[in-house]
């Protein structure tokens, strides 16, 4: 028995298209099917709806002004 998680199409008519590993020989099976109730075109859009994370900024300044963090200043070989 082997699980495969894939996305699938139904059409009006009550059919069914999904794709499937290349592993899966050709043949017919027996196979379960669990419906998540909603469909994706809803889960994506409820998705966009969100809205973006907002980060508050806090000014540190520096600890000298004569301090700089240059990479020439930072890797010096003294």
């Amino acid at each position: 028995m082997k699980t495969i998680e894939t996305i699938a199409t139904v059409t009006k008519d009550g059919k069914i298209t999904a794709q499937l590993p290349l592993d899966i020989p050709e043949g017919e099976y027996q196979v379960v099917i669990v419906i998540d109730e909603k469909p994706l075109v809803e889960k994506v859009e409820k998705k966009q709806k969100k809205a973006p994370f907002k980060f508050s900024t806090y000014p540190v300044g520096l600890v000298s002004e004569s301090l700089t963090f240059r990479r020439e200043d930072l890797y010096a070989n003294d």
